[in-house]
């Protein structure tokens, strides 16, 4: 569906993005995530049309559109302000694309109206001024903007980083049923990686420039292939030499050498440990509560890890209480130290 090759961009003497390689699939729920300044933006940017490449090509349907003109491109963009006429009505707003294009006013209306009905709008909201709407409504006008003139993609720069926490969690869950029911083709940009977990098919990770890995939510958390994706994936526990000696000393094939880690979810605490597995002394320094789980922190002596446990509201470990932290080494991603950005460029 989407191809980028081999995309180099250039700002002056700055390289943007190296060698950027990327398959979307037709239907595809496709993230760029990374943190600020990492690419994901400029390589949307790219695809849409708002930059040229110096190198490399944006391919569509078989298409080269490298060099075709932004409004040629037939992709929809919600971007991160919304971007929104503050003095239109969220009809007019919406009908906007449809007006350019020059369509009948009946033709109009009728994909206004179901469009707005799409993405949870009234039709007393369509004769509003966008600015009397809350933020999340501003949002859904801009889906619905981008969704009326049917564009065979549509791209999503942060759309949902201006709501607060609360809305932002309905809000993404909307998106991916609104994805799903359109079957649209999505690329989506954000630097929330549980955001980015919860709606992808498919993640690349970006860091300075380059690709870090491609893959399912679940590829890039349980099996991260950098460094760089392990720690930025959600929390994690680095281990002392200590413990991956402790590990190596029970028959598991690590090293001292490499940089080991462990999700928190992965340890376990005062369960029988089965073959394979380690069984670490230790104390609890403190807790968060959280309702569904409880995060310890267990000082082992050589670190303190933090462990995640399941809320059963029975086993509940004290501050200052003996435990027995439990680690199987095949949980562990190792990484050499001399590795470096750009694993998939």
């Amino acid at each position: 569906m989407i191809k980028l090759n081999d995309i180099v961009v250039k700002f002056g003497d700055f390289t943007a993005l190296h060698n950027i390689n990327v398959h979307v699939k037709e239907g595809e729920f496709f993230t760029f995530l990374g943190p600020s300044g990492c690419g994901k933006t400029t390589t949307l940017r790219t695809i849409t049309g708002f930059i040229e490449p110096v190198s490399g090509t944006v391919v569509v349907k078989d298409h080269d559109i490298t060099h075709v003109p932004i409004e040629e491109r037939n992709i929809g963009i919600v971007f991160q302000s919304y971007a929104l006429f503050p003095t239109m009505t969220v009809y007019d707003n919406i009908a906007f694309g449809l007006k350019i294009k020059k369509l009948k006013k009946p033709e109009i209306d009728r994909k206004v109206r179901e469009i707005a009905k799409k993405v949870d709008l009234s039709d007393e909201q369509l004769m509003k001024a966008v600015s009397q709407l809350s933020g999340g409504q501003q949002q859904r006008v801009a889906i619905a903007r981008a969704l009326v003139t049917e564009p065979a993609i549509i791209c999503m720069d942060e759309p949902l980083s201006n709501l607060d926490a609360k809305l932002r969690v309905q809000l993404r869950n909307e998106l991916k049923q609104m994805q799903k029911d359109f079957g649209i083709t999505t690329i989506y940009v954000t630097h929330d990686q549980e955001e980015a977990l919860t709606l992808s098919d498919r993640i690349a990770v970006f860091n300075k420039g380059y690709i870090e890995q491609i893959g399912t939510p679940n590829e890039v958390y349980n099996f991260s292939k950098t460094e760089f994706v392990c720690n930025f994936i959600g929390d994690i526990n680095r281990l002392s030499d200590e413990v991956v000696q402790k590990m190596v000393d029970a028959g598991a094939s690590l090293k001292t050498v490499d940089h080991n880690y462990i999700r928190l979810e992965r340890m376990h605490v005062n369960v029988d440990p089965v073959p394979g597995q380690l069984a670490l002394e230790g104390t609890v320094t403190s807790r968060e509560y959280y309702g569904l789980y409880i995060k310890y922190y267990i000082d082992l002596g050589s670190q303190t890890v933090k462990v995640i446990e399941k809320n059963d509201g029975v086993r509940i470990y004290e501050v200052g209480q003996q435990v027995k932290v439990i680690i199987d080494p095949r949980d562990v991603m190792a990484y050499p130290p001399e590795a470096e950005a750009g694993a998939e460029s």
